[in-house]
Order: C-alpha cells, then structure tokens, then sequence
C-alpha cells in the first residue's frame, strides 16, 4: 500500500499545495473537519493587519483598509463556492448566532406555525437554538428520523432546518429533494453548510435553498473561532427580518438614530463590529480553497478516504464503519465505532495521527485534500492497526478525558 501511494502522489493534481499550509512533519492531520490547517500566508497577513493597518492606519483603517467591506467582501468570496451570488452571503459573527438570526426570522416569515424540524442528533448548537426560542414560547421543536424526513413536513412546520453533511456520520442529506418537499408543504428550509462549505460542492441556488449557515475554522481554514458565515437567498431579503438588530446592520449606522432600520439586503444580518483579524485570517483561507477548487478538492477527498479503507482492510483492521459506504453518500471524513473510541483517539494522537472522538464511541477521521497525501492515508492505517493490535490504547494516559474531547 505504501508504493501504491507514492504511485498516487506522484500523479496527485493537487499534491503542490500541501507547501502552502503550515503542517509539521511527522504529523499526519485528520481533523480539518473540526479546525483546518494553518495558510502558510495567514501569519502575514495578520502582521500586516495588526502592524500596519491597526498599528499605523489606527481608525483610518475602517476607510483606508476597507475594513467597513470586509463581511460583505468575504462573503462575496464564499458566495461561488456554496452555489450563491456574492450579494446573498455575509461573514459575520459565529455560526451559532447566525442559526439563531435565521430560525427567528424564519418563523416571523411563516406567522401562525411554530414548528422547527430537525433530526435527533443534529449539531447540538442547531438544536440548542430551537430550543432556546421554545422557551420563549416562539417556536416548537420537532424531530424525525431522516429516513422519514420528507414525511415528517406538514402544515404546522414552519421551518425544516438540517445539516447537509452530517458531523459524526459524514452522511449527506439530498438538499434538492428535501427542500422541494418542504416548500410543497409551505415551508422555508435552511441549511447548516458546516461540514460541506469548502469541502464538497454545494449548490444553494440550484436547489432553491432558503437560508444557510457555515463556519469558517474547518474546510476554510480560518483559524479557531473564525467567522461564520449565512446566506439569505435574494428573494427573502426584502423580507427577512433580524432579530438582533445591532448598529451594523441598519441602513445608516453613522447616523447614530435612536430608531432602528434595517440596511438592505443581506447587510441586514449584520450585528455588532466586525472582528477584523478574524475576517483577515478567514479571507487568506478562502482564498486558498477557491484557487484549488472546490470540486478537485472533493474528488482527491473521496480518494483519499475510499485508499484508506483499502489500507484499513489490507492490516485487517475490524472496526465498525458508521459513515456511507459510498464515498458518494458522505463527506469527506470518515467515522468508525468502537467502545474505547476516546483511548484510541488519545493513543493516534500520541503518535503524531491527529484525528478526533465524537461522543459516546466514534473515532472520526476527516479527509481535507488540500494538505493530506496518499502515502498519510498508508501510514495512518499502519500506525491504527498497532494501536489496536498491541493495545496501546489501554495505557492510563490515553483513557483521562481532557476539557475538549
């Protein structure tokens, strides 16, 4: 297998872009599907904001930098890659309060329904938001299994709201096929992109998707606690309404008026200040995976994850697979089940192969193209097969659970 992937190294398309992101050597990094590797060009950039834009343009920057721009200017950038014009996305403020902007305004769009759906065992955020508002007696949540999704859309829902890819399994919801039967149903839809955004092609206008949300900090490589990013499609804008009615969203925020009103399009959305080393550091990620392409980038992600198995099965590694098999039906990770799931994390870790756990069992692996290589693929199944084989895992070190799992 370890020839197989010098054979597929050497003919990787891609395989020159792993020299613009900062990885150490003898680190085998499967979690960009939870923070993305470091953009060689990202320190620069932010030395050039802080000594030069912040340093020296002080508060002239605003104007000087257009710093004012930048949450409509990075979304414009996202826009392409998530199927949007660039004047229905925004990169603002985390995903969590974007979900929250979007469900309200959501439900204020469909008066006389209060009805949210989701599936069970959603992000908890995407549920945590639902419930919050159902405690303020504005919505009324409501899961199905997603076998029974379609069905479970009736005249009382108000908004059905998924997340495209999901985060333990890598399972893709059909966006196009769910959100027709919502709107047969009188339904909006709206779309968690955070696990999809940057890592698989996604096409919002095609599938004539209502609202969307993502995060910065995995596909798009932005740095922990990036900036999220929404989408509004350009039909509801008139429309929708924010519920955080922050000054940077109204028309005219250096008018300074003690009434609220709110800015056009999907400027609206906004809240407070923009966090500009934030958005700086999102932008250079953005700009990255917009020169690879999204859709090069998905195709060397299946790849990568179907070699994997084949290396998986050529050691004899038994372990449950709970993600797809078809590397058509998944993102771009890969998710196994296993009872010590936590240890044997811990225990990969320890050797330099940096995947993550998802309580109660599964040991996810995500697959992000842009810096992984075959030969990654080869020696990360080696070194799973002696972490199960001798039993490592059981060390007491491996089994303490830290604050972040």
């Amino acid at each position: 297998m370890l020839e197989r992937a010098r054979t597929l190294d050497a003919g990787d398309p891609l395989r020159e872009f792993r020299d613009r992101f900062d990885v150490a050597e003898g680190v085998i990094y499967l979690d960009g599907n939870s923070l993305g590797a470091l953009p060689r060009a990202t320190p620069d950039r932010i030395a050039e904001v802080v000594r030069g834009e912040w340093g020296e343009g002080l508060i002239r920057s605003w104007n000087g930098a257009d710093w004012i721009g930048m949450p409509q200017r990075v979304g414009a950038k996202i826009a392409p890659l998530v199927g949007a014009h660039p004047h229905e996305v925004i990169a603002c403020d985390s995903t969590s309060v974007n979900l929250f902007k979007l469900i309200s305004a959501a439900l204020a769009m469909r008066p006389g329904r209060k009805v949210v759906l989701s599936e069970p065992g959603n992000f908890p955020t995407d549920l945590y938001m639902i419930a919050g508002l159902e405690q303020q007696g504005l919505a009324e949540r409501r899961l199905a299994p997603r076998e029974a999704m379609a069905e479970a859309i009736d005249d009382d829902v108000a908004l059905l709201m998924l997340t495209h890819v999901h985060y333990k399994t890598g399972a893709i919801f059909d966006m196009a096929a769910l959100t027709e039967a919502a709107h047969a149903k009188g339904a909006l839809v709206l779309w968690d992109l955070s696990h999809s955004g940057g890592a698989l092609p996604v096409d919002l206008n095609a599938c004539n998707a209502d609202f969307a949300v993502g995060c910065g900090y995995k596909y798009f490589n932005g740095g922990p606690g990036a900036p999220a990013y929404l989408f509004v499609a350009e039909r509801h804008q008139v429309e929708v309404q924010q519920p955080l009615t922050g000054w940077m969203g109204h028309a005219a925020p250096f008018a300074f008026s003690d009434d609220y009103a709110p800015a056009p399009g999907v400027d609206r959305m906004l809240c407070g200040t923009p966090p500009i080393l934030g958005l700086a550091a999102l932008e250079v990620g953005v700009d990255l995976i917009a020169e690879i392409g999204v859709e090069r980038l998905y195709a060397k992600s299946q790849a990568l994850s179907e070699f994997f198995r084949q290396c998986v099965s050529e050691h004899g590694i038994e372990l449950e697979v709970v993600s797809p098999i078809d590397p058509a039906q998944r993102g771009s990770q890969l998710s196994f089940r296993h009872p010590e799931a936590y240890a044997i994390c811990q225990a990969l870790i320890a050797r330099g192969v940096i995947g993550d756990f998802r309580d109660p069992d599964i040991l996810r692996l995500g697959f992000a193209p842009a810096y992984l290589r075959f030969g990654d693929m080869a020696e990360a199944a080696r070194h799973l097969a002696e972490v199960l084989e001798t039993g490592e895992w059981q060390r007491d070190e491996f089994r303490e659970r830290a604050a972040v799992t």
